[in-house]
């Protein structure tokens, strides 16, 4: 789905993809360095609550994961490349969990919107296990359905709250590690 945003560029032509790797507020700041990538939301998404709050997610019984909306620009970086950041920047190899965060609302998933995305990202998992880049996969590959905007509080969290704990100890050494990673795709 490709669609017209708000912009300086009424001509301007955006796609969204979905994804799910930890916490939202680490994963948000990986993806708002990228070229190409117009805004990064924090939310939730692969469960069945509908208009879930924090505090339901957190409890493991909506079903749904910490998840992030990708607005990017297409012509400046592909689906392929978000799905290779997505790969590149988590332990894949974790159920439930990642990093000193556990639960299904944890769990990795890459959510895709039509036959090509679906492909895009069953390739590869395919590519990364017969490279052994990983031994194994557990994350889920998803049909897309809905995206529920996080609480006010939890988007930019990284930026607005640079000296929290969790931040500094967990969020920060992983979003260093992918810039230094993929520093040929940063801002």
């Amino acid at each position: 789905m490709i669609f017209n945003i708000y912009s300086n560029d009424a001509n301007q032509k955006y796609k969204k993809a979905y994804f799910a790797s930890g916490c939202f507020w680490c994963v948000e700041s990986i993806y708002e360095n990228l070229k190409g990538v117009k805004e990064v939301n924090s939310g939730y998404s692969g469960g069945k609550t509908t208009n879930p709050t924090y505090r339901q997610v957190m409890s493991g019984r909506t079903g749904h994961a910490e998840a992030i909306e990708v607005i990017y620009n297409p012509s400046e970086i592909t689906f392929k490349t978000l799905v290779n950041v997505f790969f590149g920047s988590h332990d894949p190899t974790t159920l439930n969990k990642q990093g000193p965060d556990r639960g299904t609302q944890y769990r990795s998933i890459a959510f895709y919107e039509n036959p090509i995305e679906k492909e895009i990202i069953e390739n590869t998992i395919s590519e990364l296990l017969f490279n052994k880049t990983y031994y194994k996969i557990t994350t889920e590959v998803m049909k897309f359905k809905e995206f529920y905007l996080a609480e006010k509080y939890h988007q930019d969290y990284k930026k607005k709250n640079p000296y929290n704990p969790y931040i500094l100890n967990v969020s920060a050494p992983r979003i260093n590690k992918f810039k230094i990673d993929y520093s040929e795709l940063l801002k």
